[in-house]
């Protein structure tokens, strides 16, 4: 009895790490292929930071076609699709409450970049 649980449990454990080392190599090329595929990042400066009124820019090296504000709970506040694409942007928006949100900006060439604002109280 005892020969057949460890036997059982060698199985197992041999078992276990081979698929820990299938895992690991198969995040190691995915990351691989990641930073292979990935082109340069964008620089996207957003300011005032933090925002105290109830505008802030966007100012990017890239066209921007699509500009996306989340706040925290993932509830859209503002969308805007541009026909015309454009580097630098002025967001305004609608008595926004204080509080952190996500600003999601996507590129005429499809790349997107999420950075992270946060609105105070208006003055």
């Amino acid at each position: 009895m005892k020969k057949v649980i460890l036997f059982i449990l060698s199985v197992f454990f041999s078992l276990s790490l081979q698929a820990q080392k299938d895992s690991t190599a198969v995040a190691s090329l995915r990351l691989k292929q990641g930073m292979t595929s990935k082109g340069p990042d964008a620089t996207v400066s957003i300011y005032p930071v933090p925002v105290r009124e109830d505008y802030f820019n966007i100012k990017t090296d890239r066209d921007v076609s699509f500009v996306k504000i989340t706040n925290i709970i993932g509830q859209d506040i503002y969308r805007a699709q541009y026909n015309n694409p454009q580097t630098l942007n002025k967001i305004v928006l609608d008595n926004p409450g204080r509080g952190m949100y996500l600003v999601t900006i996507i590129f005429s060439d499809g790349v997107r970049v999420v950075k992270k604002i946060m609105i105070e109280d208006l003055e």
